[in-house]
């Protein structure tokens, strides 16, 4: 079946915002997607929460790399008081907006029905704050969103996440070499082997697995007893992002010559998508046996990858 690239919603939240941040010379959010890592592997951490991307990564791990593969380069910030965090923001929104994250979704409180923390990251494109409110894009779909300081504080704190560091921004962005999209993509292919490859020096807790033994173990854990928060997970976010990060995956290489391993790719994003209908119709054998197909997968597009294909 012949690939076609998807264009719609969906949470993408780092890669718009990157796109925001850079501007008119923006590559496409499928390239800064895939230039952080993020398609390039599958993952079960501590053995019970699933997400389609490679094995001990997280965001924070492919930014560094994603803005030297596009050219360019941030200046970073994290930590320190409250206080402190703030007057950095106030001082950085002063040559510009400025990129925010991982923050605390469930305190953002313009989103409808959030009351409180989910566990769930979020990136967000700060424009101005007065003493009161912040004013931000938020790539969730609220453009021109105006939050209360307390609520972004307490988001921005990110004290229910699983990684990152309170209080991260990135600004001052700067385009340091005229890269096109697809250098940028040759240039991802070692970390995607990399990644793939599931060699990391990133503290993973007890029990994770990852690639072809995640998608067995995440099948099985299905088949068994899918409880109503792994289903929440799976069908309102780690399935949609993995389809997509996989079907931006197989565009991308597909765009340099890599046509072995975007039609890998490609077969991935079907088989991941194939997960929505019958996880949301609790058809759950049918799920476990795409996650079964699902699992060579990942060492077939190593190998290609390896060999420049």
């Amino acid at each position: 079946m012949q690939h076609f690239s998807y264009v719609g919603s969906g949470p993408y939240c780092y890669a718009n915002s990157f796109a925001m941040m850079f501007g008119e010379a923006a590559p496409s959010t499928s390239t800064i997607e895939l230039a952080t890592g993020s398609p390039f592997g599958m993952q079960i951490v501590g053995g019970t929460l699933p997400f389609f991307d490679p094995y001990g990564w997280d965001p924070e791990a492919g930014f560094d790399g994603a803005l030297k593969a596009l050219g360019w380069t941030s200046q970073v910030s994290s930590g320190g008081e409250p206080e402190d965090a703030l007057s950095r923001l106030r001082a950085a929104l002063k040559d510009g907006p400025v990129w925010v994250g991982p923050v605390e979704m469930g305190h953002l409180r313009h989103q409808p029905g959030m009351t409180g923390p989910i566990e769930a990251d979020h990136y967000v494109v700060v424009l101005a704050i007065d003493e009161t409110r912040v004013l931000m894009h938020d790539p969730q779909g609220y453009p021109y969103a105006s939050l209360p300081l307390h609520d972004f504080m307490t988001a921005w704190g990110a004290e229910t996440l699983s990684y990152g560091d309170p209080y991260t921004m990135r600004w001052g962005f700067s385009r340091v070499a005229d890269v096109s999209e697809v250098e940028a993509i040759r240039a991802s292919v070692p970390a995607a082997i990399h990644w793939l490859s599931m060699t990391t020096d990133r503290l993973v807790p007890t029990g994770s697995l990852g690639n072809a033994d995640a998608a067995e173990a995440l099948a099985a854990l299905i088949e068994d007893h899918c409880d109503k928060n792994l289903r929440a997970h799976l069908v309102h976010f780690a399935v949609r992002v993995g389809a997509r990060r996989a079907g931006d995956a197989a565009s991308c290489l597909a765009r340099a010559g890599l046509a072995k391993s975007a039609a890998i790719a490609g077969e991935q994003a079907r088989l991941i998508g194939a997960l929505q209908y019958p996880l949301v119709l609790r058809r759950d054998a049918e799920a476990a046996a795409s996650l079964r197909l699902l699992a060579p997968t990942y060492d077939r597009l190593f190998t290609t990858l390896q060999a420049g294909e």
